[in-house]
């Protein structure tokens, strides 16, 4: 489960992000500009969701344990080349409310 609190609005946007399996859990604080998300979501969907997407994509390309710890969304594509392509598809399959709407 993927837990996720924005803890700051102001430009990057701040991110309290809890990875939860049974009793193991990983924490990791995510910033993302404003112009990130736009670029990103296109308007699909709320920031927290995005970044939920966001991790959705990390999980199925490497464990929790793997993410940083602390890092900028706009870190991801030097690490995976096709991450802004792809994430509208987790955007758009997003179970959260108001994401890929």
């Amino acid at each position: 489960m993927i837990e996720v609190r924005q803890t700051g609005n102001s430009d990057p946007l701040t991110f309290d992000v809890l990875v939860r399996e049974t009793e193991n859990v990983t924490r990791h604080w995510v910033t993302m500009s404003k112009a990130d998300h736009d670029r990103l979501a296109k308007g699909s969907c709320p920031p927290q969701q995005c970044v939920e997407a966001t991790f959705r994509f990390l999980l199925d390309r490497e464990p929790k344990e793997a993410i940083l710890s602390h890092f900028d969304i706009s870190v991801i594509s030097r690490y995976f080349p096709n991450f802004e392509t792809m994430l509208t598809r987790y955007i758009g399959s997003g179970s959260a409310a108001g994401c890929g709407s």
